[in-house]
């Protein structure tokens, strides 16, 4: 029997290695809108409701700004809004602080792009209603990359929402550069027990998500096949974090790495996987 993994299974913290903290913090708060939740020493948690940490930040020493689809790791990560007033009033936000706006229709969703200053990708995005997303015979959901409907987001743009992201905004997927397709099938599909929700050979990617998600997390070889991970040194995802509904969910998950011979490390019974690529995974449950 196949395993899946449990459908309420979402992803949660990100943390980044980044090259100079005050100028990250000043990024994500006035152009993001992201808040502080707490500081220490070369360490900051970023948050949209106060009490969720989404986004760490640490300043590591002798920090080599990571080059663009260079080596595994981040592509991007994305903030799921709660709804299109809230993605609105981002593109508002972001328009005025004059920085490149990627933007794509998705069909699933609307999202905008942006990179923060040590080219860790961002994706800011809203979805669509579930009963709109369409998918292909063989399971895939269709999806596209048309332009947005910037003057349609402008004018449902919320004012309560024009400094900071509201509450409600949570980490919604993350998309990778990866080493193979075929390592990265076997992981997070077959060990971890994702679903397979896009199979796009002609795009070069893998989408895989829980519950029916349209992605939590996107996997392409857009870096090249066999792309080296990069030096410890290099500014970019430190991990991701896959968030497991209940204790239970999670010991299997442990339990088929190891039997598997993945990688597992724990310190202070903080888990952590390490995929095909070389890229961290923090497993948790939810609180």
């Amino acid at each position: 029997m196949t395993y899946s993994i449990h459908a309420d299974t979402v992803l949660g913290k990100v943390k980044l290695n980044i090259s100079d903290l005050e100028r990250s913090l000043q990024f994500y708060q006035e152009v993001v809108g992201l808040q502080v939740l707490e500081r220490e020493g070369s360490t900051a948690s970023l948050t949209a409701d106060g009490v969720n940490v989404l986004i760490e930040l640490e300043e590591i020493p002798n920090a080599i700004v990571s080059e663009r689809r260079k080596t595994t790791g981040l592509y991007h990560y994305a903030l799921l809004l709660p709804n299109r007033e809230a993605l609105g009033a981002a593109l508002a936000r972001l328009i005025t602080s004059g920085i490149h706006i990627g933007q794509a229709d998705h069909l699933v969703s609307e999202a905008l792009y942006i990179a923060d200053p040590d080219n860790n990708g961002i994706e800011i995005y809203a979805d669509r209603p579930r009963s709109e997303w369409k998918k292909e015979d063989n399971g895939d959901y269709v999806m596209a990359s048309n332009p947005v409907d910037w003057d349609g987001l402008l004018a449902a743009a919320d004012p309560a929402a024009a400094t900071l992201l509201p509450p409600g905004t949570i980490i919604g997927h993350i998309h990778l550069h990866i080493n193979g397709i075929p390592a990265a099938r076997a992981f997070y599909n077959g060990l971890l027990g994702f679903d397979i929700v896009g199979d796009y050979t002609d795009f070069k990617a893998l989408f895989v998500s829980a519950g029916g998600y349209h992605h939590h997390i996107g996997l392409n070889i857009w870096a090249g096949i066999g792309a080296p991970a990069p030096a410890a040194s290099t500014t970019g995802l430190e991990y991701f974090t896959i968030v497991y509904p209940n204790q239970a969910e999670r010991d299997t998950a442990i339990s088929r790495l190891r039997d598997a011979g993945a990688a597992l490390t724990e310190t202070d019974s903080v888990i952590f996987a390490t995929d095909p690529s070389s890229i961290r995974i923090k497993l948790a449950v939810a609180e």
